[in-house]
């Protein structure tokens, strides 16, 4: 699924903790694991590094999407 990264990034940074820039991109079993587990505090550092790793790894076309399997 083609996504923004710019939306996606601000999303695992902002919302992360529940999992919306997983449900964003389509991966709704994450997501729910997301929000199951969201108490902890682990999906909310998993998003940062999610949103990390998107940012400097993830290359964007020329209409600014990434696109997730």
């Amino acid at each position: 699924m083609r996504v923004s990264k710019v939306t996606y990034v601000l999303l695992a940074f902002l919302l992360g903790w529940i999992g919306v820039h997983k449900f964003y991109s389509n991966q709704v079993f994450l997501g729910v694991l997301h929000i199951i587990f969201f108490w902890t505090g682990i999906p909310y550092i998993v998003a940062i590094i999610s949103g990390i790793i998107t940012i400097f790894f993830k290359k964007a076309d020329e209409d600014g999407m990434i696109v997730f399997y």
